[in-house]
């Protein structure tokens, strides 16, 4: 009797570069861009490098309110000058003569002649004309320069930039209304299992409530994907196929949690096999061990990607934020860069590691150490919601209290 033996479990490393290069073959949605208002750009990505228009400040203005003068009239502090004119925010002031003061506001244009500012808390107003500098300036000293910020014709934002409310900001600083995002990626997303009840329905005994649905609707959201949420589909192969084909039909990708192994009443690997293509993974990584990548055909003769995730709710979302948050990322233009981490001191015991790379749920104390949710299985939901991020345990790392780990928080991994 001959057996076939079991695959090594990839690396997580390993299985992201599967999933990227299979990313790369197929959809690109990144080679097609929109002109969006800058207002309503907020969490695009940009599809082309933004340059400025002019120099920014676009002339020499002043910081602080108070007095521009040139240094050559106060020798001294305590020196009196007549004050000549007012100039405020939006003003062009005349040329100043020599010994005179302009009285001068926050962002209003440096008059031609004037070579600093005095701020108006080092200052005394006399009679309404006059006015005493009780200080000696420096040159230069509260003048923004014209171009000190950008200069015209520079890159202020980068193609692949997820567009963030300070970058519309400065998109609009350089007097850019309009920009050219990415087309942002199009996901069907559906769920398999007649086990499976919607929030709001009775829960007939041997049900359970959806919640892979919402999170992962959620999670696609936030990254920027327009959702096509196709329900819960039948425990049948023939319904699975169907559902399939019409995820396939105009979409980049089709996510699924759960229903990709090999019961009886798994439908989706011999669905996705029918009607595309389909590799199954075990990762070692935990929680998320099971992962599905492939392909759906399309009625134009292209393929849509297939990822099949984890059906435990917290495999399915760790995984989604490790596996797939890389994919929607590449499938925007952007770089699929690594979440940053944090060193933080360990507030617990773990003495029985996994072998495989663990994403242990945690977050920080009163004292900034890490403390550990105490039911890390990946049925428990609460754990994700409790959690500021994940700690990454390489394999077989026991960790002792005051260890210092490696930690993701959920913000990097939602970014």
């Amino acid at each position: 009797m001959t057996t076939t033996a079991t695959p090594p479990m990839l690396s997580l490393d390993e299985a992201l570069q599967r999933l990227l290069d299979g990313t790369e073959a197929l959809a690109h949605p990144e080679r097609d861009t929109e002109n969006v208002a800058t207002a309503d750009a907020l969490g695009r990505v940009l599809a082309e490098d933004v340059r400025s228009t002019l120099d920014v400040p676009p002339h020499d203005n002043t910081s602080m309110d108070g007095y521009a003068l040139r240094v050559a009239d106060v020798p001294v502090a305590g020196s009196v000058l007549p004050v000549a004119q007012r100039i405020a925010a939006g003003q062009v002031g005349a040329t100043l003569e020599a010994g005179t003061a302009a009285r001068i506001f926050t962002g209003a244009p440096l008059p031609t002649g004037a070579d600093a500012v005095v701020m108006q808390e080092q200052c005394e107003a006399l009679d309404g004309a006059r006015v005493r500098v009780n200080t000696v300036p420096a040159p230069g000293a509260w003048i923004r320069r014209r171009g000190e910020d950008v200069r015209e014709g520079a890159v202020v934002l980068a193609r692949g930039t997820r567009l963030s409310p300070q970058a519309l900001g400065l998109a609009a600083s350089v007097g850019i209304a309009r920009l050219a995002v990415v087309r942002r990626p199009r996901v069907a997303l559906f769920s398999t299992g007649d086990e499976l009840v919607m929030p709001g329905e009775p829960l007939r005994p041997g049900a359970i409530y959806n919640s892979n649905r919402y999170t992962l609707v959620g999670l696609l959201r936030a990254a920027g994907c327009e959702v096509s949420d196709l329900g819960i589909v039948p425990d049948r192969l023939d319904a699975t196929r169907e559902a399939l084909r019409r995820a396939a039909a105009g979409h980049d990708l089709i996510l699924t949690s759960g229903g990709v192994s090999v019961g009886e009443e798994d439908h989706l690997r011999p669905a996705v096999q029918a009607e595309g293509r389909l590799e199954l993974w075990q990762i070692a990584i935990k929680p998320g061990k099971p992962l599905a990548f492939g392909a759906v055909r399309q009625p134009d003769g292209g393929e849509a990607l297939y990822i099949g995730l984890p059906g435990n709710p917290v495999s399915s979302f760790v995984t989604f934020l490790l596996c797939v948050r890389p994919v929607l990322q590449a499938l925007q233009g952007m770089p699929a860069t690594p979440p940053a981490a944090l060193s933080l001191r360990a507030a617990f015991d773990w003495p029985k590691p996994d072998k495989r790379r663990e994403f242990l749920r945690a977050r920080r104390d009163a004292q900034g150490d890490l403390e550990l949710f105490a039911n890390q299985s990946s049925g428990v939901l609460t754990s994700a919601v409790w959690a500021e991020g994940v700690i990454d345990n390489p394999p077989g790392r026991a960790i002792a209290r005051g260890d210092t780990v490696r930690f993701i928080p959920f913000a990097e991994l939602l970014a």
